[in-house]
């Protein structure tokens, strides 16, 4: 089965069984088992060892990002016991008066950390919690913002670890290339576009719209749909913290972690994986270009938290007894997401969205590579393409991974159908990213915004797919217009997409009024 569609099955049973029982952990360690058992031939002790041999590869690789989880989450707790979360949000409630200011106010921090979308997702929702709270605006609202400012800003970021990781895929000077990819990005600008007018149009629909009014008149935030999370014992908050205590840690922390992104960028040797001081990059932008991004993250807000440690005893904000107590509560409050992203990264490893098990990805390569379909039509193949891969493996690194090379071969290096047809496969990567249960990103949007995860996923997904169905049509007339050159087709693309969707908010506004 190695090579074959059935190497996608795994995932399709994991989501399929999410979405139905609502019961995230165990969905995904069967569709992981599943995918074991196809591997070893039926054999369940095989299987059983497949299934831990792939867990122990991806969770070992990944440990940076574990690490930075759990600091952050301790950073989260410090910031609670400060006062200083709890200063911000009563400071916000004041300057903000209306609930689109909150959500607003969300998005515009959700734009400003693009570094990374793990970053992102975490401290955007622990920032913006307590004050989207106050206008009562569903949690499911707050989730679905901060996870489309994280991949999808990302994604535009030219100093990001997203940028780096596609100047990685592309040849020449990839970060340029990068750039140039970036005004026919239709679904990361069209998906800001939309989180924006949700915050001043006020045109939800669907089941957003229904836990919006759910949380408005009962108070319930979460719209009966109990978390994920065990519950925790309240925060006790420091009556004397400021606005401060909770503005310089972040600052701390953001300062750091572009310093381990430099640093790691100058001084890794991906050949051993090791720091090697010899290695030195030519200049900052090469430096993010080749950098590591978890172990970037992992340095930087290690470094952090013991910076922001001493700033707290300094000013008598929280004490040493405390900071200590810190670090369990801290990993306490990760441990759903770190438990779900273990899951996740497997159910990847055992389908091979970059080779090995069960090879989703020769398959890809392989029938793509035989394709004969019309070449102005690339663009909109490699969109939905990438949608549906990135929404299988909940990965949209892995997608771009896989689709960018052929991309490029299949077309050539240059000109403006390949550049089109690059940018297609990000925005239709991030898509995919975007509202698959099983993607990193999606689930820590639901831990940064306390939300049930598999609500995220529901209430989101009609929002994700009307921009990603715009951004289709738009690639498709995209790649007619190619020959016209990049400035014209770039124009004549996103005059469609705009106009595609001011009808759509025009006609679900009237829908509304009609209801109402």
């Amino acid at each position: 089965m190695e090579g074959t569609l059935w190497a996608f099955l795994p995932a399709v049973i994991a989501i399929v069984l999410a979405l139905v029982t609502k019961q995230v952990y165990i969905s995904l360690f069967f569709g992981i088992f599943v995918g074991a058992m196809m591997y070893a031939g039926g054999n369940p002790l095989k299987a059983l060892f497949t299934l831990y041999q792939v867990m122990s590869e991806k969770v070992g690789g990944n440990t940076p990002i574990i690490v930075f989880l759990v600091v952050l989450g301790i950073l989260v707790v410090l910031m609670q016991k400060s006062g200083g979360a709890k200063a911000y949000g009563d400071w916000a409630g004041k300057k903000i008066k209306s609930k689109g200011g909150a959500l607003a106010a969300t998005a515009g921090l959700g734009c400003l950390i693009f570094v990374d979308d793990y970053f992102n997702c975490l401290t955007v929702g622990s920032v913006m919690r307590p004050v989207t709270d106050k206008f009562k605006i569903s949690r499911a609202k707050l989730a679905y913002i901060i996870d489309a400012t994280a991949a999808p800003v990302c994604i535009i970021a030219p100093i990001s670890s997203w940028a780096a990781a596609v100047a990685g895929e592309l040849e020449g000077d990839g970060l340029m290339v990068f750039i140039s990819t970036i005004p026919f990005n239709v679904y990361a600008l069209l998906t800001l576009v939309m989180v924006f007018a949700l915050c001043f149009f006020k045109f939800d629909f669907g089941k957003m719209k229904k836990n919006d009014y759910i949380a408005e008149t009962t108070g319930d935030l979460h719209a009966g749909e109990a978390t994920n999370d065990e519950k925790t014992e309240e925060i006790k908050a420091n009556p004397r913290g400021k606005v401060q205590h909770l503005l310089i840690p972040v600052i701390v922390l953001i300062v750091c972690c572009i310093g381990g992104m430099l640093f790691t960028g100058f001084y890794y040797n991906w050949d051993t994986g090791l720091i090697d001081t010899e290695l030195q990059s030519a200049n900052f932008i090469e430096a993010f270009s080749n950098c590591d991004a978890g172990l970037s993250l992992a340095i930087g807000s290690t470094v952090a938290l013991f910076i922001i440690a001493i700033y707290y005893m300094i000013t008598r904000t929280v004490s040493f007894k405390e900071i200590t107590g810190s670090f369990t509560e801290g990993f306490k409050a990760m441990v759903p997401a770190i438990l779900i992203l273990t899951f996740a990264w497997s159910i990847s490893g055992i389908m091979g969205a970059k080779g090995g098990y069960l090879d989703a990805q020769s398959f890809v390569e392989t029938n793509l590579a035989n394709s004969n379909f019309p070449q102005f039509l690339f663009p909109a193949i490699f969109f939905i393409l990438a949608g549906v891969i990135a929404f299988s493996t909940g990965t949209s690194w892995g997608t771009f991974g896989v689709l960018v090379p052929i991309a490029v071969t299949i077309l050539g290096g240059s000109g403006t159908l390949t550049l089109i047809t690059v940018s297609a496969c990000l925005g239709g990567a991030v898509y995919g990213d975007h509202v698959s249960p099983i993607s990193d990103t999606t689930i820590l949007a639901s831990a940064g915004a306390e939300c049930n995860h598999v609500d995220h996923v529901n209430t989101q997904l009609p929002y994700a797919s009307v921009v990603a169905i715009i951004a289709a049509i738009s690639y498709v007339i995209a790649g007619l217009c190619a020959t016209m050159g990049g400035v014209l087709s770039a124009v004549i693309m996103w005059t469609v997409a705009l106009v595609l969707f001011a009808i759509f908010v025009v006609v679900v506004k009237m829908i509304n009024k009609k209801k109402a």
